[in-house]
């Protein structure tokens, strides 16, 4: 067991292979009093080496017809992630649209109010 440990280790030090390594300890029995050491097996699995492959990239001429089906495959999209939307309820939509106005209308009194105050100030400082 311990030549096959040795072994694997010297294999594990290339680049090209990949040890696991099991452990399980054993119980000892009601016969032995002693605790044995737990058992390590090791496997070494050889990977093979990986070249970049080389692809030759086709040019396909261009048709008339290439712009119509990028447009039409552009509205298919669209279509399919338009399904997947989850859509408000009716009564969510309005209350949305209540909240929009609340604060649309809150922001035009305040800038309203921001310019007559600017506009009192420029007053009193130009002394029309």
């Amino acid at each position: 067991m311990a030549k096959k440990a040795a072994k694997s280790t010297k294999a594990a030090k290339s680049d090209d292979t990949v040890v696991r390594i099991k452990a399980s300890s054993s119980k000892p029995t009601k016969t032995t009093k002693t605790k044995q050491a737990p058992v390590v097996e090791a496997t070494v699995v050889a990977t093979p080496a990986e070249k970049p492959k080389k692809t030759k990239v086709k040019r396909e001429r261009k048709s008339v017809a290439t712009p119509f089906i990028a447009f039409g495959g552009y509205f298919k999209g669209a279509w399919e992630e338009l399904r997947q939307v989850r859509w408000p309820t009716r009564r969510a939509t309005w209350s949305f649209t209540g909240a929009v106005l609340v604060y649309t209308a809150f922001f035009i009194v305040f800038v309203l109010l921001l310019d007559a105050l600017f506009k009192y100030l420029f007053e009193l400082l130009l002394g029309n």
